[in-house]
């Protein structure tokens, strides 16, 4: 008996652990399900997912890495993998731009919200090791991070960006809303 009470406290204590760490770093899974779902069912059953494989895998989490490294690397490999699973005539839903947490109480700016449309439709266009990528660089994420989470290294990181950067430019024309020319 006294096994099974030490067991279940453990247990008790890990749920709680967890529980503090995803309210805490929550909006990584937001931002990962919205930039792999652009419909509002398919972000909530994502994040869910997301959510159900964290839990599953935070036995095996190491608390000397950062929660968020983590967290980021297995909710980019659920969205990944959802999208290999579901395919892309899963994507028919347009990008509903009221539909993300984009809240920005400033005065409408017509050119600049029409260069978020283009973005946006980039990033729809992007494979999803890409569309990762741009998610790390936009959190501003090291490249010793984005390598980390992403399995790949640092000069890797750095080519690709540079590549993505110059897609972005070219199919977008002129300056990037990524923050670099």
């Amino acid at each position: 008996m006294a096994d099974y009470t030490a067991t279940l406290a453990a247990a008790s204590r890990a749920s709680e652990r967890f529980s503090d760490l995803l309210e805490a770093h929550r909006r990584i899974v937001f931002k990962v399900a919205n930039t792999y779902c652009w419909d509002p069912e398919d972000r909530a059953d994502l994040s869910q997912e997301i959510v159900a494989q964290l839990w599953r895998a935070f036995s095996a989490y190491d608390p000397r890495r950062p929660f968020s490294t983590w967290m980021y690397r297995i909710a980019l490999n659920v969205a990944i993998s959802s999208v290999r699973r579901r395919g892309r005539e899963a994507r028919t839903v347009p990008f509903d731009e009221a539909a993300h947490d984009t809240a920005d109480h400033r005065r409408p700016d017509p050119e600049a919200d029409e260069r978020i449309r283009a973005l946006y439709q980039v990033i729809d266009r992007l494979d999803p090791l890409n569309r990762a990528l741009l998610l790390l660089y936009l959190d501003e994420h090291s490249y010793r991070e984005m390598a980390e989470i992403l399995g790949i290294s640092e000069t890797n990181v750095g080519t690709k960006l540079n590549r993505l950067k110059a897609r972005i430019r070219e199919d977008i024309g002129g300056t990037t809303p990524c923050g670099s020319t």
